[in-house]
């Protein structure tokens, strides 16, 4: 009896031995290759959305440079940069069918290092190559941060991949640590909501805040949207489940309220600031609703967590760097141009120029500097002679402005 009981645990241990080991290598090859997939199409898009918004904003400053009022959805440039916009975005909306949540949301600095190249070369200043490097040392240094950082995400990110079923989206969406996790965002967003509208507290915390905790639902409606689109393309049809047009509305409204927020930072505060700080937060939030909800860290080495935390953190100081090299906007206060009103171009009070002749010209961007510019000007007051006349009946004139000639 003993010898036939010795085999029988032996058997009844053999499925649980089998369930706990080590993944097949070639399931392994397969999840690396899915995720490189995935972190491909998000590089690519974030790519191109930046290429098309910096394209964008040089076709309005070229139209506002122009004598020609021409409307901007009337000229080649926009078109052009809303072409690609919409490539970029379906390149990261596809890129949430094939890799983790929490892999794809960091990849977001892609769009940050875009840009800050881009600034650099379109300027249109001559710079010498020490003050060059001396100017944009910091720009340089984030970017090989932010390059170090992304290249640890991609190489350490989760390797969790899930069929994007409807039956495992319900599961997922009644799962007690993603209920406990709602319950919690929701009264931390009414708290920030009641403090921002009620006690108009506009900080940039707090805004971003909102904005990032709306994201966090927005990034997994867009992965359980594309993934469910992605299963029906294989032949797997999911669009007859109710989960996906809930997913569908929840995104489609969390995307709007976003906007709706970042459009109000964006009118209190600098838009580096907004760029720093919300990819901080909202890179953030986004990992942990994806690691709450999809489980993306389950069976994860304590090693590739950790690097792949570090590689968020460089990632992070990246981001900061590249932002802190920006410079504040310079707010622009209209005045009537001296060079406008012929006669008084040559207009003097004490000796000092009422209306300085600035070369540099104001604009946005990166594309043209305005750091010649080194303090703003106030405008001096017109010199004031009053005169009296022989007749007391003609009227006395309050002002008169005096013109000297080139001359004198």
């Amino acid at each position: 009896m003993e010898r036939m009981n010795g085999p029988s645990l032996q058997l009844r241990h053999l499925p649980l031995a089998t369930t706990a080991g080590p993944r097949p290598a070639h399931e392994d090859s397969f999840s690396y290759k899915e995720n490189l997939i995935g972190a491909l199409l998000a590089i690519f898009g974030h790519l191109l959305i930046s290429i098309a918004l910096n394209l964008q904003k040089y076709g309005h400053i070229r139209l506002a440079g122009s004598k020609d009022h021409q409307v901007y959805f009337k000229t080649k440039t926009w078109w052009c940069g809303l072409f690609l916009l919409f490539l970029g975005e379906l390149g990261v909306f596809s890129a949430y069918a094939f890799a983790p949540l929490s892999l794809i949301v960091p990849l977001g600095v892609v769009s940050v290092i875009a840009s800050a190249i881009i600034g650099i070369i379109f300027i249109k200043e001559k710079w010498k190559p020490k003050e060059f490097l001396r100017r944009y040392v910091l720009s340089f240094i984030g970017c090989g941060l932010a390059v170090v950082g992304t290249y640890l995400l991609i190489t350490f990110g989760p390797n969790s991949h899930e069929t994007m079923t409807g039956e495992n989206i319900t599961k997922h969406l009644v799962s007690w640590p993603f209920l406990l996790y709602t319950l919690v965002e929701i009264i931390t967003f009414c708290l920030l909501l009641y403090f921002y509208k009620e006690r108009k507290a506009n900080y940039i915390v707090v805004i971003l805040l909102l904005v990032a905790l709306l994201g966090s639902m927005t990034a997994i409606t867009v992965k359980a949207v594309a993934g469910m689109i992605v299963v029906s393309i294989q032949g797997n049809l999911q669009l007859g489940y109710p989960i996906f047009y809930i997913m569908v509305v929840c995104m489609v409204a969390t995307a709007a309220s976003q906007a709706t927020f970042l459009t109000q930072a964006s009118q209190l505060y600098d838009a580096s600031q907004i760029a720093s700080i919300g990819y901080i937060l909202s890179t953030t939030i986004a990992i942990t609703a994806g690691a709450i909800f999809y489980l993306d860290f389950t069976g994860e080495d304590v090693l590739n967590i950790c690097l792949f935390a570090l590689g968020c953190l460089i990632a992070f100081l990246g981001v900061f760097l590249i932002t802190r090299n920006k410079r504040k906007s310079i707010l622009f206060e209209p005045y009537i141009s001296m060079d406008a009103m012929p006669g008084m171009q040559n207009l003097h009070d004490n000796g000092t120029a009422v209306q300085p002749d600035l070369k540099a010209s104001f604009s946005y961007g990166a594309l043209e500097s305005n750091g010649a510019i080194s303090e703003i000007y106030s405008p001096a007051t017109l010199p004031i002679v009053q005169e009296e006349h022989g007749s007391r009946g003609a009227p006395v004139p309050p002002y008169r402005i005096t013109e000297h000639n080139k001359g004198e």
